[in-house]
């Protein structure tokens, strides 16, 4: 009989994007659905938080990574190694407060 190997899981962090309702999401929800591949990029120059890190569905802002999720994330893309992860609309709620509607997971890729 042989057993199952333990397959460690990808997910680094997930969360609510804030700000969404403050961003252009709209132009873009509903093109949003569970799955959709969403981008983190790093703001070096966003002066209220010197750890933000945008997210983006193609050239469209949504909001951001919420400032108590990104410290490590931000050390990471700091550091240039921000193309290690893959990030993912997880929930998408459309009777929440637009800033609960949408949730993301962040994976690191595998690139066994």
């Amino acid at each position: 009989m042989s057993q199952a190997q333990f397959e460690m899981s990808r997910r680094v962090a997930d969360f609510h994007i804030a700000g969404f309702a403050h961003w252009d999401g709209l132009e873009v929800i509903d093109e949003l659905r569970v799955g959709t591949q969403v981008e983190l990029k790093k703001e070096y120059s966003n002066l209220h938080d010197p750890d933000a890190i945008a997210i983006y569905y193609q050239s469209t802002k949504l909001g951001y990574v919420p400032a108590y999720k990104n410290d490590v994330l931000s050390t990471l893309f700091h550091f240039g190694h921000g193309n290690i992860f893959e990030a993912f609309i997880q929930l998408r709620d459309m009777t929440e407060h637009p800033e609960r509607q949408f949730r993301v997971v962040v994976k690191v890729k595998d690139n066994r």
